[in-house]
């Protein structure tokens, strides 16, 4: 039988190696200067929640407001990021995808999936049936992590 401190170790180095894989092969398949993994990271969840305000990305990211604001100007001034005052909260921004981002992320998506893409559609039909099975179980264990660390141990109902 296997533990949970082995399931929890096993998870997490399969997760990591993966993601460093595909970040290093998708950055060399994309002709473009790499970003650090933050900006990449609020991009795209700007990219799936155009017009999210800082706090709302930072809530999404699980960062302080304070760093993805900094990650805001680094990007703004790249020329990936475009901040406008909300029409509801003028103090508050919204942020949008500049045509030169949704670019990036479009040449990342389609290289990431050429990448895991292949590599899937060459895994027996009864691996691709348990990881298509698993994506489920994965997103609520994130919630759930999510939900511990908002709500720490010993205060938990």
């Amino acid at each position: 039988m296997t533990s949970n401190a082995e399931v929890v170790g096993e998870l997490m180095s399969i997760t990591a190696a993966l993601r460093r894989l595909s970040r290093r092969r998708t950055r060399e398949a994309v002709a473009v200067p790499p970003l650090p993994e933050a900006q990449r990271e609020l991009l795209f969840v700007v990219a799936s929640q155009p017009g999210i305000g800082i706090a709302a990305a930072a809530q999404v990211l699980d960062l302080a407001g304070n760093s993805v604001s900094t990650l805001v100007n680094q990007l703004v001034d790249a020329g990936l990021l475009r901040r406008e005052p909300d029409p509801a909260d003028r103090r508050a921004a919204r942020l949008t995808l500049t045509d030169q981002a949704r670019d990036r992320i479009t040449a990342w998506r389609q290289a990431r999936a050429a990448l895991i893409g292949q590599a899937l559609d060459r895994a027996t039909p009864a691996d691709q049936a348990a990881i298509a099975a698993a994506l489920p179980a994965l997103r609520r264990l994130l919630e759930q992590v999510r939900a511990d660390v908002a709500e720490p141990a010993g205060r938990q109902a």
